[in-house]
């Protein structure tokens, strides 16, 4: 038996736009149960939440340490496990490329230091062979957070695929999901911020006996205050600007305004796309990439303008010492297949996952409490198919339209969950 070690992230963002209440509780609980149940050392949990300001917070340079070190001292044999409770989003595609897949599904860091689906691919990819990574992500749009990993319960990948191969030519030519899905989907973030839930185009979805979905600001049937965990676009703009302090930010300069804000600290994918941008613009392939990095290109002039050039190709170094192998590479992900590492999705990649305060104010996100239900009887091992599996008849039960996927190769779709 190997070496157990876990990394636990909890993010309520207090005092901002996008406040949930459940997250601490959810880590608290996993915390307790990796130490009683499945025979973990305190000293091997790690625990980022935003709860404490004096200690280390859970933004994304420190997320990124922390899974980096977790992989990094992993040997055959061990069980590594990452908990995330918090915001999830999907960024559109910013570029005119075919092969661009849409979306990159992300978690939100508690300084909007993103951390992209690509970037826990290649993450697990790094994983020792006979070493297991699972990962519990209780996040919305979370069915799509492993990429190139077999789909064993849901339609996330399924239906992204479809999507993206029934958009029409002329549509794909500003996103992989075309530039009128992008708006359709833009518009219905709005809505769902503000406690309007639309349903998705052949998703079936629970319905609870009041006839309304549990939604933003809804109340459960059993009384339970409900709020989702997506950060919609809007808002997620809206907290960028206030951090920038700057108001010309939009959904076409989202990855600019982070790769400048962060710097090397940024997600590798971002920094691998801004290499391809400016790549393009120093080779005079402007089209539509100066309408993508228009301010980037008017920084880089007045920079030469002002004779700060040596100063401007320092923030820019960042991006250019990435390494990257072709552009679809950037566009689309790797292509390597996921064999070490385990995804249990809160809910699909087009869904919400749920974030509920009960009537005695006692916080939790609905994926963690199920599997905290499911995990009380101490007795018995669960497999990760059987997990997911009773967590979706659990949360149908209580009225969650939300459906958790599972996300592994075939060997370990019965394996016990964690270890």
């Amino acid at each position: 038996m190997g070496r157990k070690s876990a990394l636990l992230v909890g993010i309520n963002y207090p005092g901002t736009k996008a406040e949930l209440k459940g997250c601490h509780n959810d880590v608290a609980r996993m915390r307790r149960s990796l130490v009683d149940r499945f025979g973990f050392r305190e000293a091997d949990i790690r625990v980022l939440a935003d709860a404490d300001r004096s200690a280390p917070q859970p933004t994304g340079a420190n997320i990124r340490r922390e899974l980096a070190r977790l992989v990094g001292d992993a040997r055959p044999g061990d069980s590594l496990f990452f908990h995330y409770s918090g915001h999830g989003t999907r960024l559109p595609a910013e570029t005119g490329q075919d092969d661009d897949t849409g979306y990159d599904e992300c978690i939100v860091p508690c300084d909007m230091n993103i951390i992209t689906d690509q970037d826990f691919t290649e993450l697990v990819q790094k994983v020792p062979d006979d070493c297991i990574f699972t990962i519990v992500s209780d996040s919305c749009h979370s069915g799509g957070l492993l990429d190139k990993t077999k789909e064993q319960i849901g339609h996330s990948t399924k239906q992204k695929q479809t999507q993206h191969s029934n958009s029409k030519p002329e549509e794909r030519s500003v996103s992989g999901t075309g530039f009128r899905s992008f708006l359709k989907e833009t518009a219905r973030d709005v809505l769902e911020s503000r406690g309007v839930h639309l349903p998705h185009r052949g998703q079936s979805r629970h319905i609870d006996d009041g006839g309304e979905e549990p939604h933003t600001d809804s109340v459960s049937r059993d009384g339970d205050r409900i709020k989702n965990r997506s950060l919609p676009l809007s808002t997620f703009i809206e907290m960028l600007k206030d951090k920038t302090g700057k108001d010309d930010i939009d959904v076409g300069s989202i990855r600019m305004t982070l790769f400048s804000l962060f710097g090397d600290d940024a997600s590798p994918k971002i920094k691998k796309f801004m290499k391809v941008m400016l790549t393009k613009l120093q080779e005079g392939q402007h089209g539509g990439v100066m309408g993508l990095v228009g301010a980037l290109a008017q920084g880089l002039l007045k920079a030469k303008l002002d004779g700060k050039e040596e100063e401007e190709a320092d923030a820019l170094e960042p991006a250019m010492k990435q390494e990257v192998h072709n552009v679809h590479e950037v566009y689309a992900g790797t292509t390597s297949r996921v064999t070490n590492g385990v995804l249990i999705s809160g809910c699909q990649t087009d869904q919400t996952s749920a974030d509920a305060t009960t009537p005695k104010g006692v916080s939790y996100g609905a994926l963690s409490n199920a599997i905290q239900t499911i995990l009380s009887d101490k007795h018995s091992k669960v497999t990760n198919k059987e997990l997911v599996l009773r967590a979706r008849e659990l949360l149908s039960k209580q009225g969650y339209s939300q459906q958790p996927g599972l996300y592994c190769s075939d060997r370990h779709t019965d394996v016990a969950f964690i270890c």
